[in-house]
């Protein structure tokens, strides 16, 4: 008996490894922590008005 590869069944196991891996990259990725002034970004709006 030949052995024979399943190609599309491969293909299919293969994307749900990448989006699996994929998704747990975007759960465990930190937001960049930047120091904002609050009170800063008050006074821009109240000047443009």
């Amino acid at each position: 008996m030949a052995v024979t590869t399943l190609k599309r069944k491969l293909r299919r196991k293969r994307q749900g490894q990448t989006t699996r891996v994929l998704k747990i990259k975007q759960l465990s990725a930190m937001p960049v922590i930047k120091n904002v002034d609050v009170e800063e970004i008050k006074k821009s709006f109240s000047e443009k008005k």
